[in-house]
This record gives C-alpha cells, sequence and structure tokens, in this order.
C-alpha cells in the first residue's frame, strides 16, 4: 500500500490502472495510453499531481537563502506570483532535483519539487536553511490538478467563478495568482498551455468532477512521460542526478552566472567544469528503423559505445521512436547508432525537442 492523493479514489472508480509511483499509488492510465496523450495535444486533458511536494519558504532570510540554495537566481524575481525554473545542486554541481519556485514576496516563497525526490529534497532544504532565518514548511493540505492542451484554459475557466476568472485574467505564463482558495499557475510538463491548480486537498475531487464535467480527460502517469518526452523535458533520474551537472542535462540556460558575487550551492563546480571542459552533452534522436529506443541503450559511434539513451518512447504524435542520451561531448555526428535487442538501428540526432504545440519538429 504506497500513499495516496486525494483523488485516489476518483482514480479507482473511473477504473485506472493504478501503480507504484515514488512510494505513491498513482494512475498509469484510464484504459488508452494514446487517447490522453491525444486529448492533451488536440483538447484538454488533465493529471492528478498532488503527489508533488509544495514547501513554504518564510522569513526575513528566504531571498538570501534561495540565492544560495539554487543554480537561478531568484533576485529575477520581482512581481507576486511570478515563477522560475531552476536546479537544485549539491557541492559536486549534481542536480538534486529541478524545481519551480514561485514569487509571493521577498520572505514568503512556494516551491514545488518532485515526488520521489521527496525526503532527500526536504533534509536538504532543512540542512540549507540552519545557516539562515527562514521556515521551511510542507504543504501536505494541497492537491494539484495539471490542466494541460490548446483548450485547456477555456475549459477550466468553465469551472471557475467571475471572480476567480477575474482574478487570473492576466496571467502570462510561468505566472501564478490566488483565485479564491486555489492558486493557478500558467506552468505544466507537457509543452502545451494551461493550468497548474493547487486546491485545498478536501475540494480536490469536486474540482475534478467540474473539469471531466467540461470535457477534460482525465490522463495518467503514462501519456505524461510520452508528452514530457516529446517536449524534450527532462525526467529526474533519468535525464538528470546527483551525478550530472546542469551544463551535461540541457539545463545551462537555468544557471544564473550573474552577479559574479553570488555564492550557491554548486558553483565551484560548475565554473571548474566549464573551465576544464564539460564531459558529456545531452541529445535527442529518432530512429530511422524499426524499433522502440528505451532508457539504458548503448548509443553507438564508429564501433565504440560513446553514450547512453536516457529517455526513449514511441511518440504518438509523430509515428517515430525519439529518444533523449546523454553522449560524449565530442560527438558531432549527424547519425549515430542505437543498441535496440540485438540490432544497431542508425538514429539521427536533434535537438532534443521533438514536438511543440502538437505540431512535429522533426
Amino acid at each position: 500500500m504506497g500513499n495516496k492523493t486525494p483523488l485516489y479514489q476518483a482514480h479507482v472508480d473511473a477504473e485506472a490502472r493504478i501503480v507504484d509511483f515514488g512510494g505513491w499509488d498513482m494512475p498509469l492510465n484510464y484504459g488508452s495510453q494514446i487517447d490522453e496523450h491525444k486529448a492533451v495535444r488536440e483538447t484538454a486533458g488533465m493529471f492528478d499531481v498532488s503527489h508533488m511536494t509544495i514547501v513554504e519558504i518564510k522569513g526575513s532570510d528566504a531571498k538570501p537563502y534561495l540565492q544560495y540554495l539554487l543554480a537561478n537566481d531568484v533576485a529575477k524575481l520581482a512581481v507576486k506570483g511570478k515563477a522560475l525554473y531552476t536546479g537544485m545542486l549539491n557541492e559536486s554541481g549534481g542536480v538534486i532535483d529541478d524545481l519551480i519556485v514561485y514569487y509571493l514576496n521577498d520572505a514568503h516563497y512556494r516551491v514545488v519539487v518532485n515526488a520521489a525526490t521527496r525526503e532527500k529534497d526536504l533534509a536538504w532544504l532543512e540542512n540549507v536553511a540552519q545557516q539562515f532565518d527562514v521556515s521551511v514548511e510542507e504543504r501536505s493540505d494541497l492537491a494539484i490538478i495539471a490542466v494541460q492542451g490548446p483548450q485547456a484554459i477555456e475549459k477550466a475557466q468553465s469551472v471557475f467563478s467571475d471572480e476567480q476568472k477575474q482574478a487570473i485574467a492576466e496571467l502570462t505564463p510561468f505566472m501564478a495568482a490566488y483565485a479564491g482558495d486555489l492558486f493557478v499557475a500558467r506552468t505544466g510538463y507537457t509543452g502545451e498551455d494551461g493550468y497548474e491548480i493547487l486546491v485545498p486537498d478536501n475540494k480536490a475531487a469536486d474540482l475534478w468532477a467540474q473539469l471531466e464535467e467540461a470535457g477534460v480527460k482525465p490522463c495518467g502517469l503514462a501519456a505524461r512521460d510520452t508528452l514530457r518526452l516529446e517536449a524534450g523535458m527532462n525526467l529526474y533520474g533519468h535525464d538528470m542526478d546527483e551525478t550530472v551537472s546542469p551544463l551535461e542535462a540541457n539545463m545551462g540556460w537555468t544557471i544564473a552566472w550573474e552577479p559574479e558575487g553570488r555564492d550557491f550551492v554548486g558553483r565551484k563546480a560548475l565554473t571548474e567544469q566549464k573551465a576544464n571542459g564539460i564531459p558529456r552533452k545531452l541529445i535527442g534522436l529518432v530512429l530511422e528503423g524499426k524499433g522502440i529506443m528505451r532508457e539504458g541503450q548503448d548509443v553507438v559511434l564508429n564501433d565504440e559505445v560513446v553514450g547512453v539513451v536516457t529517455s526513449g518512447t514511441m511518440s504518438p504524435t509523430t509515428g517515430k521512436s525519439i529518444a533523449m542520451a546523454r553522449v560524449q561531448r565530442s560527438v558531432d555526428a549527424e547519425e549515430v547508432l542505437v543498441q535496440v535487442r540485438k540490432k544497431q538501428i542508425p538514429a539521427k540526432v536533434v535537438k532534443p525537442s521533438f514536438v511543440r504545440k502538437g505540431k512535429s519538429l522533426i
């Protein structure tokens, strides 16, 4: 028996296939992963992501604490509700987790971290907090529903009150606002527009039911994974982890090197890595033969193993097998071979972004 979100019974009632995910009983699909994937690309789908961990950072040192804790600089956040994507690193420059931080005021930030990394994240947050005048408070009283797709905003707003719609009317991507007892953010993990809605746990099931009645299709973890991979978004524990720096995981843009005087956990190691040469990089692959690329398969060039597939799947939108792979930095070929079962199959090297707004990029 794993942990259960406030929406667990709704998933069971819908006859979802329930699986363990990082210690949580979560829906893998509701009958058809492909139908759920297409719903998000073509209309609107929703995901229960209540297993993710919400943490309130409060106190007079909240800003300097996060400036030291995170590779990106929360000083960029000056407008209430503005969000920032960043890595939280160890001293070696490896990624402890990737997360989103929301600015509420200089003494109050909201952080959302992954589910499977909850315990080590909270331990690290508390450990670093000892040097600052801040409190670290987990919010287990909130659920999260992600509504994604080209019609997501329209359908979600159809269940909101006029006051709630007015509160979020001006939201732009990576902004959030309170709407009554909801906290609504224009963020997501599918490459589509939409909302991530933080809702009191005792109201989550009602909101889920209202959204479904409005035409938003419940979607499980399987569709979430194919959608995020099509969008070229990293998955923690697969495309990055504590042994991988952001420079090796296409996350260089999340590192704020300026101002030079800002020290942050991992900065020294990243600076040395830049100076000595970044050893690996993350690339995108499109298989040119039959088969499906999967995590762990070797990437081969000139009879030498030069890397490994970190995420791979059959893309429902493009109808091709796509993957992300970590390879030696020196690899600059337009084509490599991927060891799929007993065969080495050619794969085209592309930028790791395969679908945008429902359109194939490959």
